[in-house]
């Protein structure tokens, strides 16, 4: 795995997707302080998505076939910067910091975050072809998140796309979820029912370090 040598997403071919998808909802929650670590995470200079573009693309295409049924999609996260990953290992490391563990983590020892999978030391999202997410559902200028049994960076085995204790309710809303990013060319990784992969990846030994601005 190489990291590119871009210092702009133009360079790194990465495109916000708001241009090409206005009405997606953005909560890029790394740019902000409400993440697992609690704090505003390095990298994230500004709270946008940005994507290769023929990621942006498929999504800008889920996207509008979501509309079409009162749907749309909610953004958290998109393509992360090395240094962003490398930030979230560090936070990992740090035990004496916990103050973010009783919604993200609560029945997980800190200890186990990067031995059990929660934060991984290379990332896809440093490829710019992965995406969390969330549907949400839209009546004339209000859009309200989907109950998909936990939130998003949900430390636990709840948040397994096919966990057996949630309700039938939040079962059928992740199915709809993956069968729209399916539709389109996304494939789900099933400990995260949020975090889906454009397939087959435009730079898959690729990772990019471009700041998100």
């Amino acid at each position: 795995m190489r990291v590119s040598p871009a210092t702009t997403a133009a360079q790194a071919d990465l495109v916000d997707i708001a241009t090409l998808a206005p009405d997606v909802q953005l909560e890029i929650r790394y740019a902000g302080e409400h993440n697992f670590t609690g704090a505003p995470v390095e990298g994230y200079g500004a709270a946008k998505c940005l994507l290769l573009a023929p990621v942006a693309r498929a999504l800008a295409q889920v996207q509008a076939d979501l509309r079409t049924r009162g749907l749309g999609l909610k953004l958290f996260d998109c393509y992360r910067p090395v240094r962003a990953v490398q930030a979230f290992v560090r936070w990992a490391g740090d035990l004496s910091d916990q103050r973010m563990k009783a919604e993200f983590y609560p029945a997980l020892d800190k200890a186990r975050i990067i031995p059990d999978g929660y934060v991984a030391e290379v990332s896809g999202h440093s490829r710019g072809a992965t995406v969390d997410l969330t549907l949400v559902r839209c009546t004339h200028d209000h859009c309200e998140a989907l109950d998909m049994g936990t939130p998003f960076d949900f430390f636990d085995p709840r948040a397994h796309t096919d966990a057996a204790d949630i309700t039938a309710a939040q079962r059928d809303h992740r199915r709809l979820l993956l069968e729209a990013m399916r539709r389109r060319g996304f494939a789900n990784y099933p400990k995260e029912w949020w975090h889906y992969t454009f397939q087959p990846e435009p730079t898959p030994h690729t990772l990019y370090d471009v700041p998100v601005r």
